[in-house]
């Protein structure tokens, strides 16, 4: 299903129906990282997975996709199906457009899922580190997703999900090397979320891995510690994919935690 929003086109996939739930991909990704999800939670509940903008079948919006636009072309789709209230679980960037919505519009929030995401903006070291990213996409974008992507597994995954991988830089080859940089420089100016965790009126999910290079361990078990309603799964074997790494345990544990905001 397409959308229009700010004169662009906005993709999403929609099924089932009952208690909503609104699923976020990350950086490079697409609403197919979702489909076990929406298969298994749809029988039940009525779930939606969105290609954020510049992604998957969506056009970009400009030359800096900010956290808050993309939470807003969110909310855009949400308001067309009429969902006022929802449980949204994003993957890493997608979680920072989660918490920006969450600040946003908390009245729409039942439940706020981070799977390998944080709350914490950038250092000025992975800033650094992302400045360093745009001048490689500029030179060559294919390059740049050939040692991104692998990096996100944890080292001892990565022969065992050589196909799944191969996938994933298939697909962000779709998108254009100015799509990419857009997103990268919106995730390099977000705002930080901490004071929102930590007076959040919702259930808090988060889903860690021990083996994340992109989002140190230590710093998510901080966040989980100043959440009132955390729920926490951790994943001694994997990196920043465990809905790749470890996909039973984690869609499981999603499921559970969207009864939960709902009881």
């Amino acid at each position: 299903m397409t959308i229009d929003y700010k004169g662009k086109k906005l993709f999403y996939r929609i099924k089932g129906k009952g208690p909503a739930v609104v699923f976020l991909h990350g950086f490079t990704g697409s609403c197919v990282i979702w489909n076990d999800y929406l298969e298994e939670l749809s029988t039940t509940h009525l779930v939606v997975a969105i290609d954020l903008p510049g992604h998957g079948q969506s056009e970009s919006l400009s030359n800096n996709h900010s956290i808050e636009d993309m939470g807003n072309a969110v909310k855009t789709i949400l308001d067309h199906l009429e969902i006022t209230q929802t449980v949204i679980v994003g993957h890493s960037m997608g979680g920072y457009v989660a918490l920006a919505i969450a600040q946003s519009f908390p009245d729409l929030i039942k439940g706020l899922g981070l799977f390998h995401s944080t709350a914490r903006s950038d250092s000025p070291e992975a800033k650094e580190l992302r400045e360093r990213a745009i001048r490689l996409i500029y030179s060559n974008h294919k390059d740049f997703l050939f040692e991104f992507i692998p990096g996100l597994f944890a080292p001892e995954n990565r022969s065992g999900c050589a196909v799944e991988i191969s996938n994933l830089i298939e697909m962000a080859k779709g998108m254009t090397s100015d799509a990419i940089i857009a997103a990268q420089r919106g995730m390099m100016e977000r705002k930080d979320f901490t004071t929102l965790l930590a007076n959040a009126p919702f259930p808090v999910m988060f889903i860690a891995g021990h083996k994340d290079q992109r989002i140190p361990f230590e710093s998510i078990l901080q966040q989980i510690a100043i959440v009132p309603q955390a729920h926490s799964l951790t994943l001694r074997n994997c990196g920043h994919m465990g809905f790749i790494e470890a996909n039973e345990t984690c869609l499981t544990f999603t499921k559970n935690f969207v009864e939960a905001c709902y009881r």
